[in-house]
C-alpha cells in the first residue's frame, strides 16, 4: 500500500517538474528556454512518458515550433533533439505522425537556412530523418 502511494507521489512530482519545463519553453529568456529543453531532453531519453506526452503533444509541438523559429543556434539544436525524442516517445501511430507533419516544414526550413548554425542544421537533419523513419506514413 504505502509503496504504491510513494510511487504515485514520485510520478506526480516528475510530471509537475515536466509541466514546469514545458512552461519554461515559453519564457522570454533564451537561457531559461535552453535549460528547459535540456531538462526535457534528459527526461525524454531516460523514461517512457507516452501518456503524459500524449496529453500535451499540441502544447509541446507549439513550444518546439517557437524554439525552432525564434531561437538561435543552441536552442534550435536542442529543440531538434527534443523533437526527435518526442517522436520516439509518440511512436509510429497517428499522434507521432501528427507531431512530425506539423513541424516538418520548419525542420526543412532550418536545415536549408545557410545562416543557421551548423549544430542547429545537424540537429534538424537528424530530427527529420528519425521522425521520417518513425512517424511518416506513406507521405506522397
Amino acid at each position: 500500500g504505502s509503496e504504491a502511494a510513494a510511487e504515485q507521489g514520485q510520478e506526480e512530482e516528475v510530471e509537475d517538474r515536466l509541466k514546469e519545463h514545458v512552461d519554461n519553453l515559453l519564457d522570454k529568456s533564451a537561457k531559461t528556454r535552453q535549460a528547459a529543453l535540456q531538462s526535457l531532453r534528459l527526461a525524454f531519453s531516460s523514461k517512457t512518458l507516452s501518456e503524459f506526452l500524449l496529453e500535451r503533444r499540441f502544447t509541446l509541438t507549439d513550444c518546439l515550433e517557437k524554439c525552432l523559429k525564434k531561437g538561435k543556434g543552441e536552442e534550435q539544436a536542442l529543440a531538434g533533439t527534443v523533437l526527435t525524442l518526442l517522436c520516439l516517445q509518440m511512436g509510429s501511430g497517428p499522434e507521432g505522425e501528427e507531431v512530425f507533419r506539423s513541424l516538418k516544414p520548419l525542420l526543412v526550413s532550418v536545415l536549408t537556412d545557410s545562416t543557421a548554425s551548423t549544430g542547429a542544421r545537424q540537429s534538424c537533419a537528424t530530427a527529420l530523418g528519425m521522425c521520417c523513419y518513425i512517424a511518416a506514413a506513406d507521405l506522397k
